[in-house]
């Protein structure tokens, strides 16, 4: 008996020895959680036997607990490397079709051919979808889809408004509107230009001219082209070749009263390239405090609201866990937030290798959540969560797990001792 009951210690410091030795050899992998072995003795009688003189029969090994403690965040310039500071697991999905959930805490992450976000194990990101203003729409895990970066911001959006303030010089000479010609600059006092937007998505230069009218007292001239085409300002003043342009009034303090034709809108830009020939532009003075000051021509607000197709230049990811794309158009379009994980039992989880776990029935269900909510936790990005190993503590659980192997060969050595007495007795 004596013999298995040592033989039980020496299978025990082994497998103390295993565990503590695949916590060393991971005290550099990302998202990893360190393991202990968990042992119960050996004790059993027969229904009519009397503990109190019953020796126990060893020990066994009950249970390999892996131990879901906070690791430190190591900052990377990776934007896509996150990391948890909380009690949430990312969601995973093994391809784009399966709903099967794997979870884990390392957030080494990269995109894929087909720009979806991926880590090293191929194994898919998975966000919750979300509104324009980044608010989610659906919080279970079964409605959280794989992220994928989108390379354009989608369809343009043709330029309707164009927002302008600016001062007029109170000091420029009057000139005649009658006598404008864009081509010969002293025939106006002052001109700027702002890019706009067709349906297809190209740009045109919008340009405006102004000039001091010497017909009227504090008012002014705005003559308006697209690519250098004359375009009429509906309802507007006739002036030079018969185009129409709009005025803007001041008072003596050079203060804005108003612009006319109001609102002024431009006549249909007709453009040839195959865009909306019907579209048109207003042009809001008002909402932009346009002065006439004795100072020199500036503007102070010049804005459309349109946007051309951009290309993907970056991605922001909110401590909310909410992913934005930024595109080269100067657009931003948010793509969903980040799920999330927890359980009421971790240490029942399922390994699944790649610091990856499933649920199981002791773990309990997934609970599905956000990240700055309860205990979720909060997304660092730019950072991942180094491996919880305390080496030090580990080092000495090695030797005392070495001590423990040894001192149980030692009772081996010692029953074989007297083993051999016994047989030697004659």
């Amino acid at each position: 008996m004596s013999f298995n009951t040592a033989l039980s210690g020496l299978n025990a410091a082994q497998a103390d020895l295993s565990v503590t030795s695949n916590d060393i050899a991971n005290v550099n992998t990302v998202g990893f959680k360190e393991s202990r072995a968990e042992f119960g003795d050996i004790f059993a009688t027969s229904s009519l036997g009397s503990s109190s003189t019953a020796i126990g029969s060893g020990v066994l090994l009950a249970k390999v607990g892996q131990q879901f403690t906070q690791g430190n965040l190591d900052f990377t310039s990776n934007s896509l490397d996150l990391a948890i500071s909380g009690d949430g697991m990312f969601v995973m999905s093994p391809s784009l079709t399966s709903q099967e959930q794997i979870f884990t805490r390392a957030g080494a992450l990269g995109v894929d051919a087909d720009g979806f976000v991926v880590n090293a194990s191929g194994q898919f990101l998975r966000v919750f979808p979300v509104n324009a203003d980044g608010s989610v729409s659906a919080t279970s895990l079964s409605s959280s889809t794989p992220l994928q970066l989108p390379a354009t911001s989608g369809s343009p959006t043709l330029s309707t408004e164009i927002e302008i303030g600016v001062n007029l010089p109170a000091t420029e000479p009057a000139l005649d509107p009658a006598n404008f010609d864009p081509a010969n600059p002293i025939t106006f006092n002052s001109s700027t230009s702002i890019t706009v937007i067709d349906s297809l998505g190209q740009s045109h230069v919008a340009t405006f001219h102004y000039i001091k009218d010497v017909n009227n007292a504090n008012t002014w001239a705005q003559y308006f082209s697209v690519d250098g085409n004359a375009v009429d300002i509906t309802g507007g003043t006739a002036g030079a070749g018969g185009q129409l342009y709009g005025t803007l009034t001041y008072d003596t303090a050079g203060n804005f009263v108003s612009n006319a034709p109001q609102p002024m809108v431009s006549d249909a830009l007709a453009f040839s390239n195959g865009a909306d020939a019907t579209q048109t532009l207003t042009i809001d003075y008002a909402s932009n405090g346009p002065t006439q000051f004795a100072s020199a021509f500036s503007v102070s607000q010049l804005s459309h609201n349109g946007f051309g197709t951009g290309q993907l230049s970056g991605i922001d990811i909110s401590d909310e866990g909410v992913i934005r794309a930024n595109y080269t158009n100067g657009t931003s379009t948010a793509l969903g937030k980040i799920a999330l994980g927890r359980f009421s039992n971790p240490q029942g989880l399922r390994q699944e290798g790649n610091t990856a776990w499933t649920e199981t029935i002791d773990s309990g269900s997934a609970i599905a959540g956000e990240a700055g909510s309860a205990s979720f936790g909060l997304i660092r990005s730019g950072a991942l969560e180094t491996s919880n190993v305390d080496l030090t503590a580990e080092l000495v659980n090695l030797i005392t797990a070495q001590r423990n192997f040894q001192a149980n060969a030692k009772s081996i050595e010692t029953s074989n001792t007297v083993t051999q007495a016994i047989l030697q007795i004659r």
